[in-house]
């Protein structure tokens, strides 16, 4: 007889609540057991950890994975296929995650309105995130190449601090700090929607996999309808700045897993590829699972 003890456990490196929430919410109401599987969150996510350091691998999510505490843990499309790219263990995107989130850049400065306003001007970034990936999609809209400047500067809670100081101009951060920032009277120049990826060990049996993502897409349909009830854990890692209702409703939302089929991966790859984020050398096979 199978027991909660004996069913195949997947660890996991923690990424912010914003993005884990669909973790949050299948633990707490045992839909990972119910697809027969335990999920563990190897450590808690702490929204004032420095992300200092220009190499990812260095960074927590990364350094768990590789040192193999961790199995999986996700992160935007364009790091996925990076990490997986260069990890020293092996690593593959196997699918799309539920939640599709909002990168918004924003400011206190009056002088920027709009995004050609940022022609020159550095947008604080987390090197090889989706800030930095998102950022170079808004402001390559819009701007000569040469015109486009991102600075790392870090987690979000440190490019929000630094924003808030005026060391950075711009800045593109995700919830609950464009509730935040709105909150205390900074403005959006552009916002942009994008789905981010799982990542996790090949030697994750393929049921594993399966039962992990049907678990998820569960927790996303809850999400979807009573995302109020869960607000609080985006809003814990601001520390009372702000209240659960005072986030907002239209820059995250959850929906199903979605296959990274062969041609999202040419299209990406082709991307990262231009921007110089990439020698894009690798196959299909060798990058998602």
């Amino acid at each position: 007889m199978t027991t909660t003890t004996t069913l195949p456990l997947i660890k996991l490196a923690p990424n912010g609540p914003v993005f884990d929430l669909p973790i949050y919410v299948a633990q707490e109401l045992g839909l990972f057991e119910k697809h027969g599987l335990r999920v563990e969150l190897v450590e808690k996510y702490d929204a004032k950890e420095s992300h200092a350091s220009y190499d990812p691998f260095e960074r927590k999510k990364e350094s768990l994975y590789e040192q193999g505490t961790a199995d999986a843990y996700n992160l935007c499309e364009w790091a996925g296929l990076d990490r997986s790219e260069h990890s020293g263990r092996g690593s593959r995107v196997h699918a799309l995650r539920p939640a599709v989130a909002a990168q918004a850049i924003v400011t206190f400065d009056d002088d920027i309105q709009e995004v050609r306003d940022l022609a020159g001007v550095p947008v604080g970034i987390n090197e090889r995130t989706g800030s930095h990936y998102t950022s170079l999609q808004i402001l390559g809209g819009s701007l000569a190449r040469e015109d486009v400047v991102v600075q790392h500067f870090g987690s979000p809670f440190e490019r929000y601090e630094q924003l808030k100081t005026g060391k950075l101009r711009a800045a593109a951060v995700m919830e609950p700090f464009i509730s935040l920032a709105l909150k205390e009277g900074a403005h959006i120049i552009s916002v942009v929607f994008y789905r981010g990826a799982e990542v996790i060990s090949p030697d994750v049996p393929e049921d594993v996999r399966n039962g992990y993502r049907a678990a998820l897409n569960e927790a996303a349909r809850i999400l979807k309808t009573d995302f109020a009830k869960y607000k609080h854990h985006l809003t814990a890692q601001v520390q009372g700045q702000l209240e659960p209702e005072e986030l907002h409703n239209h820059f995250v939302h959850y929906a199903v897993s979605r296959e990274f089929d062969e041609s999202r991966f040419d299209f990406t790859y082709q991307w990262m590829k231009d921007w110089s984020l990439t020698p894009g050398d690798k196959a299909y096979n060798q990058l998602a699972i």
